[in-house]
């Protein structure tokens, strides 16, 4: 191949991803039987803030985290899933995504999982992309989430919806944020 046309390749596949990427990025709440508001907001403030990563050293898992947990939005809901042909629920969401990126096994409760060892993480401006987000929801930590940057997070919403990405400083999940927890460090 010429070097025009390895260009005109590389080109073309970095629209390709970032046309892709741009899609994922425009697409869990606890009781799976009561439905969660979704709020369309306009800018999360969160996102003009520099990208975080955890350290240097689990930065390239860091990423593989991110890959799949975009790469799974749109896949159903389904209370108790944990996998991408049965669908999801929220806690099935991050222990897929940790177990096959990261290789890290986490318990099945979103709950437990906030009690997994890691840097607990208080305020959102310091959150890194591939922290694990928890929710307190009845007064209780019952929604987890996997938070990818710019003020955005991948989660399971509750029955009908699918995997999607949210704002975390939206008017519903900033209420209802409890804290992050770093597993990548």
């Amino acid at each position: 191949m010429t070097g025009s046309g390895r260009l005109f390749s590389a080109t073309r596949l970095r629209l390709v991803l970032v046309g892709t990427t741009a899609l994922l990025l425009a697409a869990c709440a606890g009781d799976p039987h009561r439905r969660q508001p979704t709020f369309k907001t306009s800018h999360s403030s969160l996102a003009d803030l520099p990208p975080k990563a955890p350290s240097a050293a689990s930065a390239g898992t860091a990423n593989d985290v991110l890959f799949r947990a975009i790469a799974l939005v749109g896949t159903p809901y389904q209370w108790g899933g944990n996998t991408p042909d049965g669908g999801f629920d929220c806690s099935g969401l991050v222990d897929y995504i940790y177990r096959n990126a990261a290789d890290i096994l986490l318990p099945h409760n979103s709950r437990a999982m906030s009690e997994v060892d890691g840097r607990k993480v208080r305020r959102m401006r310091e959150l890194a992309s591939g922290d694990l987000v928890f929710f307190d929801i009845g007064g209780d930590i019952s929604h987890v989430g996997v938070y990818v940057g710019k003020g955005r997070f991948v989660h399971a919403p509750n029955s009908g919806g699918t995997v999607r990405l949210d704002d975390i400083d939206g008017p519903y999940w900033r209420d209802h944020f409890a804290f992050g927890k770093r597993l990548l460090d």
